[in-house]
């Protein structure tokens, strides 16, 4: 029993090894190829044949590029992520507490509702979306892109829903009891109590936009290139036109777009994997 118990051990190590190792070897070949002196794609050899910062200073400094506009790229989409998340944190942060801790009639079928429309994909409604934003003339325009991405934010509540299920019932109580009204307990009491899925909460408000394509490539179709995100504008990096001078900036963009998300994360994993566990408790 001891040793089929241990085959299974190795046999589970290795097939973890094998994803881990499939995972990381694209992102390895993406920083290595950051770092090389071929501006195009080099598909001969793994590493690079010699070592250079140049890309680095090309994507960071571009002068009167007119593809590459990576610094003002960074700043459209680190401002849209900003509000984005405040609004959106707000939101959610708001709905599950008056899911979670308010009682009144509409609530199970408006909980209901939401899971519904969770289930759909977001892009099914972007066409939509696209001509209302068009008709309110918010399209290419980064006040339009933060109400895209916090709209409907609120209908992601149910991960906070259940960490708020969680922060017993005898401390709203209590402060109802000293005349405190709902806005009091929630800032007062609920939200001090709740950092880890604060966190948890912030950090994917902020991911939806840093990371986004779909929306950005509808909404922003000016093709005025100090417009575009960063997703964009990479992404026009590597078309057929461009693709044998900037791949290798665009390999460097990636690198350095990856950096604050990865440097936040490992701040906060603490608080975001309590975020995740303490809103799967209850819901």
């Amino acid at each position: 029993m001891k040793t089929v118990k241990t085959l299974r051990q190795i046999g589970r190590h290795l097939v973890l090894t094998l994803l881990a190792v499939f995972w990381l070897i694209p992102i390895l070949w993406l920083v290595v190829t950051s770092f090389g002196v071929d501006k195009g794609p080099n598909l001969s050899t793994f590493f690079p044949k010699a070592y250079t910062l140049d890309n680095y200073k090309a994507i960071l400094i571009p002068g009167g590029d007119t593809v590459n506009q990576f610094p003002q790229w960074f700043m459209n989409t680190f401002t849209i992520a900003i509000f984005t998340c405040i609004i959106s944190s707000l939101f959610v942060l708001m709905v599950a507490y008056a899911m979670s801790c308010m009682r009144f009639k509409a609530r199970k079928p408006l909980m209901n509702l939401a899971i519904i429309m969770n289930l759909f994909p977001g892009f099914l409604s972007m066409i939509a979306v696209y001509f209302i934003m068009k008709n309110l003339n918010l399209t290419n325009s980064m006040t339009g892109m933060v109400i895209v991405y916090s709209a409907g934010s609120g209908l992601g509540y149910l991960i906070a829903k259940g960490f708020f299920d969680t922060i017993s019932k005898s401390l709203r109580e209590a402060a109802y009891l000293e005349g405190a009204n709902e806005f009091t307990v929630f800032w007062k009491i609920i939200i001090p109590l709740s950092k880890p899925i604060i966190v948890y909460t912030v950090i994917n408000s902020f991911l939806a936009p840093w990371m986004d394509f779909i929306f950005a490539s509808i909404m922003l179709n000016s093709g005025i290139s100090a417009q575009k995100t960063v997703a964009l504008g990479l992404f026009a990096m590597v078309d057929k036109v461009n693709r044998n001078n900037y791949f290798a900036q665009f390999c460097a963009g990636g690198v350095i777009v990856s950096i604050p998300i990865s440097i936040l994360f490992v701040i906060m994993q603490k608080f975001y994997v309590e975020g995740i566990t303490g809103g799967s408790v209850k819901g």
